[in-house]
């Protein structure tokens, strides 16, 4: 449990590195069978999940002078193992790395995670592997355990991505497999985290052919990933709580590490916050946003980057008319229903909020402070109230502020680094 009390902001911030791009390194890294250099990772709590998979199928995985190396060449599994991988929270890991298995010599891998693990959907990504010769099983709900006993043959399928980390996983998987794939798309959530990861198949020299649509896919099999050496930008979903930390406020914060050419999708934020009146410049590695004194409310579809709606909610707070944030049931899926969650705390603090299947409406109001609200161990929705404490007389108190080591370890500390006046 903490208590945190309001503050102005100013300074600048480091941000931590990508969790979407590290876990793709390692994962890429993982079946180059060689030794491969990772440059800046993100440590969390997820990519550790990721890095203790890896090592239970036999890799070695060495964390020194802020650099991973991983060695995959020893993997010693048998037509005879039957094995369990535990991914912990790591919805990232645990999607991506599904496909990935289908090229390992196993008789049965069990794929599992903690309890919110268990509670999301992976029925359509097991149906669409069934198609390619991967005889696998999950729960009657749809979702994890995953029970693999067949191998990643190829051919052809069709899937609903309600979550891009679907299509996601079978790019990465199906270069390896034993035939030529055909993937035809007929829905597709969060875009931009698909371009990130064609961009490693791109630096990869992958042969594959994706209509302008992402709606068609056509990848060549018998393919096969190489070492390589790369260094891992800032993360645009963490130095997303500072972009809005500096909006709520009305001060002016700068962030660095942060690359404007990557493909994260939560650089939409910051197109978000200058619609709503903020400024914001950026030069070769950081980006400054100032908060004007009242926000713009107004309509966005942020269908793109699902994760910013924990940290897009609480600016209804403060802006001069109604917030609507939509096109994002994907939300739904996440750790937690961030929709339903994000709407019950911003109510207790006082707000009038509309639930929509896909999205929230957030009118403005006075906030109540001495209020303690759940974090629902869901590290967004911890880190988006804690920034919406910088408003509050009476100070926010979270009933867990641990799950926020899942993807960004040093958040409070980094918090605590920009505020004018410490926390009594």
């Amino acid at each position: 449990m903490i208590t945190l009390h309001p503050s102005s902001i100013r300074g600048e911030v480091w941000i931590p590195s990508s969790k979407s791009q590290t876990i793709r390194a390692l994962l890429i890294a993982f079946f180059s069978h060689g030794t491969s250099i990772i440059r800046n990772p993100l440590i969390s709590a997820d990519t550790q999940s990721c890095i203790s998979v890896l090592e239970t199928l036999g890799a070695s995985i060495e964390y020194r002078d802020n650099t991973l190396h991983v060695d995959s060449s020893s993997i010693t599994l048998t037509e005879d193992d039957e094995i369990t991988l535990d991914c912990g929270n790591s919805g990232t890991t645990t999607y991506l790395l599904y496909g990935l298995l289908g090229k390992l010599p196993f008789r049965k891998i069990i794929l599992t995670g903690d309890d919110q693990m268990r509670r999301r959907p992976v029925k359509p990504l097991v149906d669409a592997y069934n198609d390619l010769g991967m005889n696998a099983s999950c729960t009657a709900e749809g979702t994890p355990p995953v029970q693999i006993t067949g191998h990643l043959r190829g051919g052809r399928t069709s899937i609903e991505c309600r979550t891009s980390q679907y299509l996601s996983s079978l790019l990465l998987s199906l270069p390896l497999a034993d035939e030529d794939s055909m993937v035809d798309v007929p829905l597709l959530y969060e875009k931009p985290y698909v371009s990130m990861t064609l961009s490693w198949l791109d630096r990869q020299k992958i042969r594959y052919r994706i209509s302008s649509d992402l709606q068609h896919l056509e990848i060549e099999g018998r393919q096969h990933y190489t070492a390589f050496d790369e260094t891992i930008t800032g993360d645009f979903s963490s130095a997303s709580f500072f972009f809005t930390a500096a909006a709520l406020t009305g001060c002016t914060l700068t962030l660095r590490g942060l690359d404007m050419n990557d493909s994260q999708g939560d650089k939409g934020v910051l197109d978000i916050l200058i619609a709503m009146g903020c400024t914001v410049s950026h030069s070769e590695n950081s980006i400054t946003v100032k908060g004007p004194s009242r926000l713009k409310g107004g309509t966005f579809d942020i269908n793109a980057m699902p994760d910013s709606l924990p940290t897009l909610s609480i600016l209804g707070a403060v802006t001069d008319s109604p917030l609507h944030l939509t096109n994002v049931k994907n939300a739904r899926i996440k750790e937690t229903d961030r929709i339903a969650c994000m709407s019950e705390n911003l109510r207790q603090l006082g707000l009038q909020v509309d639930e929509e299947e896909d999205g929230m409406i957030i009118h403005p109001g006075p906030l109540k402070g001495g209020i303690t609200v759940s974090g629902y161990q869901d590290h967004r929705i911890i880190m988006a109230m804690a920034i919406l404490s910088l408003i509050i007389d009476g100070g926010l108190t979270i009933d867990d502020e641990k799950a926020a080591q899942v993807t960004f370890p040093t958040f409070f500390t980094l918090l605590d680094s920009v505020k004018k006046e410490k926390d009594k």
